[in-house]
């Protein structure tokens, strides 16, 4: 069964699609940089037996970092997406399997310039990112970009990484933002 084809402009298209190929791959760097710290936070999470921490902490950020890389391209963006779909998956189960334990003051072991605890915010984040990559992966482009679409394609991402940036934030001041937890 196929999902049915969304039409969406392509100015909207490929601003998704750059924004979550730089939020992957920014995410895989910070887990990449720092295999011990990450190697760490998937053991925090209490899942996997220890002998499996090392291969999975070294393999979801490969797979991540290809993933964003695959989103970049038309031509691999189904593919790309599917891998992201994955990577977003068990990250988000995990998160919901710990929550659901009463687990919350954890770190997600997300990647990125502040540490965040576990919560039901870090999930709808995780979902939203989710629904993004189908519309990148189903959305058809119906015409060509011309030289505007390129700059609004730009001013798109900045736009779409700065509202992540604040949403990224205030998860991090979860404590002092009792909406978030």
């Amino acid at each position: 069964m196929t999902l049915p084809s969304l039409v969406f402009d392509p100015v909207a298209v490929h601003g998704l699609a750059a924004t979550l190929a730089i939020l992957l791959m920014f995410g895989a760097w910070q887990k990449l940089r720092d295999p011990l710290v990450f190697s760490a936070a998937v053991e925090n999470y209490g899942l996997l037996s220890a002998s499996w921490v090392p291969a999975f902490a070294l393999c979801l950020p490969v797979m991540e970092a290809a993933a964003g890389a695959m989103l970049l391209l038309p031509q691999t963006a189904v593919a790309g997406g599917a891998i992201a779909l994955l990577v977003l998956s068990l990250a988000t189960g995990a998160v919901v399997i710990n929550l659901s334990r009463g687990r919350r003051d954890i770190d997600c072991g997300c990647g990125g310039l502040s540490h965040q605890p576990l919560s039901w915010g870090l999930v709808s984040r995780n979902l939203a990112l989710m629904a993004a990559i189908l519309v990148v992966m189903h959305g058809d482009v119906e015409r060509s970009l011309v030289w505007l679409d390129y700059l609004t394609v730009a001013a798109t991402v900045l736009a779409l990484f700065g509202l992540y940036a604040v949403f990224n934030q205030l998860l991090a001041n979860r404590p002092a933002t009792p909406v978030f937890r």
